[in-house]
C-alpha cells in the first residue's frame, strides 16, 4: 500500500582534516529540519503534495528534530583504498552515538572530484521507532539506505 520514499537532506556541511597531504579525519553535519520528500514510488496512488507534507512532518517527529536538530558523522580514522577511502568513526543520530564505517568512493573528473557512498543505517539502533500506521500494515523499514554524492573542485 505504501510508497518507497526518496528524501533529501538539503543543508549539510562536511570538513576534512589533512596531515602531510592525506586526510586524517572528517566530519559531516546534517540539519535534520532540511529534510525534503522528493518522491514516493509504488503505492496505490501517486504521492500528492499534501501527502509529502504529512510524510515530512511524521519523519521529523520520529527523528525528534526539535530535540536532536543535527545528524553527525565524525571519522577519526581514514584508510586509503583502491577506489577511495574507508572512514571509521561515530554516527550520532537521535541523541545516540554508534561506531560506523563508510566506504567513500572518489572519482577524478578532471577539474572536480566526485565523492559518493551508500550506507545502511538501522533506525532502531539509534532509538528511532520506525513509523507505522494501520496497526503496522503500513510501515517504514527499520533499515534505511543512505546515498551521498558531492562534487568538489580540485585545489589549483
Amino acid at each position: 500500500m505504501g510508497h518507497r520514499l526518496t528524501i533529501a537532506m538539503r543543508r549539510w556541511q562536511a570538513t576534512v582534516r589533512w596531515s602531510d597531504g592525506a586526510p586524517v579525519g572528517a566530519q559531516l553535519t546534517v540539519d535534520v529540519d532540511s529534510l525534503e520528500v522528493l518522491r514516493g514510488e509504488g503505492g496505490l496512488t501517486p504521492l500528492s503534495g499534501p501527502e509529502k507534507i504529512l510524510v515530512r512532518s511524521n519523519a521529523l517527529r520520529q527523528l525528534g528534530a526539535g530535540r536532536f536538530p543535527e545528524i553527525c558523522f565524525d571519522a577519526d580514522r581514514i584508510d586509503h583504498g583502491q577506489d577511495g577511502y574507508r572512514l571509521t568513526g561515530t554516527l550520532q543520530l537521535h541523541g545516540k552515538t554508534r561506531r560506523h564505517v563508510i566506504d567513500l568512493r572518489t572519482e577524478d573528473l578532471g577539474d572536480l572530484w566526485r565523492l559518493s557512498t551508500q550506507a545502511v543505517v538501522c533506525q532502531s539502533d539509534f532509538g528511532v521507532k520506525p513509523y507505522s500506521l494501520l496497526l503496522g500494515s503500513l510501515k517504514v523499514a527499520d533499515d534505511v539506505t543512505i546515498l551521498f554524492t558531492a562534487q568538489r573542485a580540485k585545489d589549483i
